[in-house]
């Protein structure tokens, strides 16, 4: 099962670097087009906005996996083991809950306006209300996954912390 996640995640790294790609380049083509030629592509800024919601969906995806998400872990460093695996529980069952609302929203919007035109493109506007729904579908595994393993307390001592402090000490790598 791990070598499938590892492929599933290895494919939206690079569904993540199309996607940033695909922004330059619109973007990028589109400074071009006014500056030097007073005209632009109007559904380039329509698919770059999409293109940048899929991205932060995805990444944050990635990021989940990677345990790469900042934040501030100076209290939980000092808890004892026990404390650490409290807070990590009490942490993911309100991610769960969160990413639920999210599924449960986006899968909505998504619904609601898969007949609605994007206003330039004339692409069906669910597809942007689907980000939600795919960043939901792949997080909620990989939380509940982790929840699983802190209430079997079976997670290692630098699993219990799920955050980064600063972007210079990612997990996995010296201090």
């Amino acid at each position: 099962m791990s070598a499938v996640a590892d492929y599933y995640f290895r494919f939206l790294k690079l569904v993540l670097v199309v996607l940033l790609s695909a922004m330059v380049i619109m973007v990028f083509g589109n400074v071009v087009l006014r500056y030097g030629f007073n005209s632009g592509i109007s559904v380039s800024e329509e698919l770059s906005r999409w293109a940048f919601v899929w991205l932060t969906f995805l990444g944050a995806t990635v990021a989940l996996r990677e345990r790469q998400h900042l934040g501030l872990d100076s209290l939980i460093m000092v808890l004892p083991r026990g404390g650490k695996r409290l807070c990590l529980i009490i942490s993911q069952t309100l991610m769960l809950y969160v990413t639920w609302l999210l599924l449960s929203g986006s899968w909505t919007q998504m619904q609601i306006n898969m007949d609605v035109p994007a206003p330039v493109s004339g692409l069906s506007s669910g597809v942007f209300y689907a980000a939600g729904v795919a960043f939901s579908a792949s997080a909620l595994p990989m939380i509940a996954y982790d929840l699983y393993r802190a209430l079997a307390d079976k997670l290692t001592d630098e699993e219990l912390i799920t955050i980064t402090e600063s972007e210079e000490h990612l997990p996995g790598e010296p201090k």
